[in-house]
């Protein structure tokens, strides 16, 4: 990340900071707009990414007088972010902004609270601290009190406290002031701090840098698009919610999929679809712990559903009830309204889950290297939720596009109901139990023969999004990844060749093109472009594949980064909620398929 122009009006192009209990969205002024409390999906502590372009609250900046330069980066592998104000006359500062998170008492510090070091480099620099939480849905800024050396900020659901070593009177008055000597500040808890901040919070961070440089040194890396992988590996940790395991789909909420769209989401919940493919992608590069911790949240779901129903979404607590209201407290994303908190997808039918539920828990009856493996106990719980998958195989419901007003057997719902009885089978053969083996090998079969014969469409030899239906969707192209048909299965390349003739805009992927419950789509869907480089790749053209994961690379954001969704035209700005998980697993993903071996250096 290098020195860019200052815009004065919301963007995407933010950095994130965390510790997998709290996390925030910093732009590139060195800004906080975006972070909730006391948990992601909690009222805004910081609300400035929704209140305009020049919000009176919901920020926390730290502006040098005259400046007229501003670089950004993060410390090497880690998500600590350093960001350099210059001012015209050569004065500098630097401030590096982190989540504390290290190894404390045998188990991992993560506290409800940030750290902020600012450091003179150069001159005689000049700065004011603007620190202005939210309240109430960004309507009003917190109320405060002060002490000697702290000041209180009554948010809506937490109360932080500021500790620090700048006079106090500094940042209740917002006055310039010379900076002489680093500066630490620590939002927090509001509690004690019962050590000097400034040597503390050093501490905090040095220890910080090296939690997260070690663990990235567990990862297992394709050698080459390293830096792309890191970033977005580091990032999708940063979307867990490790007390409960849940992995979030975005940090963010009603970042309109395009302009004026109304497609405003609340994606600071836990889908299974999305986690499903996390952990998926971390697997691929050895992060055990985010699979063990997220498999602990599922076995949590699956004891809660005993084989009925379940939910493609959940709170990050496993709270079943997520109800979407529309707030009115700020303007939007560039003023771009409905600005939604919850999620009707709660309400809806979503049979995909089935088979992402049981795909990641039948590893734990492989993988020797788990601290809990699969039990007989945990195999028989998850039956009842092949059941389930089973009778819902062929059952109307709303598709893994979240549909709100279109119902019909989705193609990929029913394929992941077959997997989720395939995997099943696989597992009983791994734990020796023959008859159960047999069983779901006969459900698999009734499953396959079912959507051969209903979502197939033999005049064109190629499957359809739906039963009986001749309308496409990129999901599609999961047929293989899923095990279902093979790359160079006829019908499979006649339904990856109407998929590029009739989805691909530009060198882009649509998710479909028909219009839904909100009109005609209008940007391409990152995730499914990826999806689209592995097909290329399947298809021996990786040349191609590799030149639109190229063009994908390019367009993330100064922190490595991407949201949901890309324009097209000219200037393919992003669009929707960010980070987003999915569009960082299909950076992981085609990173590790499209690399060249080890072997070839060693």
């Amino acid at each position: 990340m290098t020195a860019a122009p200052v815009s004065p009006g919301p963007s995407l192009d933010l950095a994130p900071i965390g510790n997998c209990a709290i996390s925030a969205l910093i732009d590139r002024r060195g800004r906080y707009v975006w972070a909730c409390a006391p948990r992601v999906d909690g009222d805004p502590i910081f609300s400035a990414l929704m209140n305009g372009d020049e919000p009176g609250h919901g920020f926390w900046a730290i502006e040098l007088e005259g400046v007229v330069e501003i670089s950004q980066a993060y410390v090497h592998n880690t998500p600590v972010l350093r960001t350099v104000l210059t001012a015209g006359d050569g004065a500098s500062v630097e401030i590096l902004d982190f989540a504390p998170r290290h190894r404390k008492h045998s188990r991992i510090y993560r506290p409800l609270a940030f750290g902020r070091i600012v450091r003179p480099l150069a001159g005689a620099p000049r700065i004011r601290v603007r620190l202005r939480p939210s309240a109430d849905w960004g309507a009003r800024r917190a109320d405060c009190t002060s002490g000697s050396n702290h000041i209180r900020y009554q948010c809506t659901d937490v109360t932080l406290r500021l500790t620090t070593d700048c006079p106090v009177s500094h940042v209740l008055e917002e006055r310039t002031f010379r900076l002489e000597q680093p500066l630490a500040f620590f939002l927090g808890p509001d509690e004690g701090y019962d050590q000097e901040v400034g040597p503390s919070l050093s501490a905090t961070l040095d220890r910080t840098v090296a939690y997260w440089k070690d663990w990235v040194r567990t990862l297992y890396i394709p050698l080459d698009y390293q830096e792309a992988v890191i970033r977005a590996a580091i990032t999708l940790k940063l979307c867990a919610y490790e007390e409960t395991g849940a992995i979030v789909a975005a940090m963010t909420t009603s970042v309109p999929e395009f302009p004026e769209s109304g497609r405003n989401w609340d994606y600071r919940y836990c889908w299974i679809r999305d986690a499903y493919y996390t952990v998926r992608a971390l697997n691929r590069l050895g992060a055990v712990d985010m699979l063990e911790n997220y498999l602990v949240y599922l076995r949590n779901l699956v004891d809660d559903s005993a084989g009925g129903h379940v939910q493609p979404v959940y709170g990050v607590g496993l709270e079943p009830g997520i109800g979407e209201r529309i707030v009115t407290s700020v303007e939007g994303y560039r003023g771009m309204k409905p600005v939604r908190v919850g999620n009707q997808a709660h309400e809806h039918l979503q049979h995909d889950v089935y088979g992402q539920i049981v795909l990641p828990l039948v590893q734990a009856f492989y993988d020797q290297r788990l601290l809990r493996p699969g039990t007989i106990e945990d195999f028989h719980a998850l039956e009842k939720v092949g059941d389930r998958a089973f009778a819902m195989h062929d059952q109307t419901d709303a598709g893994l596009w979240e549909f709100r007003t279109i119902a019909r057997v989705h193609t990929y719902s029913s394929v992941m109901c077959w997997a989720a009885c395939d995997r099943l089978a696989k597992a009983a053969d791994q734990l020796d139990l023959e008859a159960r083996s047999l069983f779901w090998k006969d459900r698999a079969a009734t499953i396959r023969a079912r959507i051969e014969a209903e979502a197939f469409l033999p005049d064109e030899g190629r499957f359809g999004a739906s039963f009986g239906g001749r309308e496409l969707d990129a999901s599609l192209l999961q047929l293989v990844d899923l095990g279902f048909l093979t790359p160079d299965d006829p019908r499979q390349v006649a339904t990856f060749d109407a998929i590029e003739r009739d989805l691909k805009k530009g060198p882009y992927l649509f998710r479909y093109v028909e219009p839904d419950d909100f009109g005609e789509p209008e940007t391409a869907f990152n995730f499914c472009t990826f999806w689209f480089i592995e097909a290329l790749h399947q298809n021996g053209r990786i040349e191609e594949a590799r030149e639109i994961f190229e063009q994908m690379l390019s367009r993330r954001t100064h922190a490595g980064l991407l949201s949901e969704d890309i324009s097209l035209g000219e200037n393919e700005e992003l669009w929707g909620n960010y980070p987003q998980t999915y569009s960082l697993v299909g950076i992981i993903n085609c990173a590790v398929l499209l690399s060249r071996s080890w072997t070839d250096v060693r």
